[in-house]
């Protein structure tokens, strides 16, 4: 099947020696609403092939960013590529490649959706009519549409319609989707379709998505970003930032004698300090090391050194995102 970058051969990308490991990059993305500073020196570097988590709290600039990346505002300073072309200069063959679903989906509720989804596609590809009708019914199928593709979308429940939403957007297979809060306001049934369908894009696009729904984020995201304020305060793959900020620290459940385990450990100076959590037959200890072989080699044996302790839970502390980003953006307000 022909497909509609049959429309795109003459666009390509040109040589700007930017790094074709990442699809957006930003340098100093910065925009002010008059005395209203909306986003302050923003350096984004969103990977291909991933899908990217662009966190905050309702205000903290993700619409404006998603705006300036599509070329529907001007920066006030700094700039920015997606596939290498310039965000303000190139904006509309930047567009050519991408699917973009608004925060609020808006459609004409007479029409339906496989009316909705060919109106799209004429925008992107003048082949054969059944080729365009074999890409629309393989669209609507990826949705779960296909068996209320002829109703009128006046009909349609908020899940249904944010599935069309993203359908339409990605009907023309974009390399770039972007996504402004897909998940918001649905129940927890239309969060979990609209994220199936997100993971199952991945191995043909690059998912860059807005959201405020840190379980979201923590389920589908391979890299996230956390903005507060206009103001970038993280960007790591999510098992980076859920490793823990603050050092290496080490949970150790145990049964029995603990104490002479806490005296053998918190001795070693590769250990930076230990906090003891008493249970009703268990006792946790939480070790914070500065050698993580150290720790991954000798933990567990200086724990059972003299027998009278059994270890039954060990590992790295994973944090939840709630805490990492809860820590940060509370730290950032703290501090202004």
């Amino acid at each position: 099947m022909d497909t509609p970058r049959t429309l795109m051969q003459g666009v390509g990308t040109v040589n700007t020696g930017h790094n074709e490991d990442y699809v957006i990059e930003t340098q100093g993305l910065s925009k002010s609403f008059g005395e209203t500073v909306a986003l302050r020196d923003l350096n984004l570097r969103v990977p291909r092939n991933s899908i990217f988590g662009f966190l905050g709290p309702n205000g903290a600039g993700k619409t404006t960013t998603i705006k300036l990346l599509l070329g529907l505002i001007q920066p006030t300073a700094g700039g920015g590529t997606v596939f290498g072309r310039d965000i303000s200069r190139n904006s509309v063959e930047v567009r050519r490649r991408i699917g973009y679903l608004a925060q609020v989906p808006s459609y004409y509720t007479h029409m339906t959706a496989r009316e909705i989804l060919r109106f799209k596609m004429r925008f992107y590809y003048s082949g054969p009519r059944e080729a365009i009708e074999e890409r629309v019914a393989e669209t609507l199928g990826m949705v779960e549409l296909d068996d209320k593709a002829d109703r009128p979308i006046k009909g349609f429940s908020g899940g249904e319609r944010q599935r069309l939403g993203i359908a339409q957007a990605q009907v023309h297979r974009p390399d770039l989707l972007i996504l402004d809060e897909p998940a918001a306001n649905l129940d927890p049934m239309g969060r979990r379709d609209v994220l199936n369908i997100m993971d199952g894009l991945r191995e043909h696009s690059t998912v860059f998505y807005s959201t405020h729904i840190l379980d979201d984020v923590e389920r589908v995201s391979d890299t996230v970003a956390i903005l507060n304020r206009g103001e970038l305060l993280a960007q790591a793959p999510i098992g980076e930032l859920l490793a823990g900020g603050g050092g290496t620290v080490y949970t150790m459940t145990i049964k029995g004698d603990h104490q002479s385990a806490y005296s053998r450990i918190s001795a070693q100076e590769w250990v930076s300090n230990v906090n003891v959590v008493h249970g009703d037959e268990r006792t946790r200890l939480q070790i914070g090391v500065s050698d993580e072989g150290a720790a991954e080699d000798l933990l567990l044996r200086l724990a059972v050194a003299e027998g009278g302790a059994v270890v039954t839970e060990f590992g790295r502390r994973r944090y939840e995102l709630e805490d990492v980003f809860v820590d940060m953006v509370e730290g950032d307000n703290g501090g202004k």
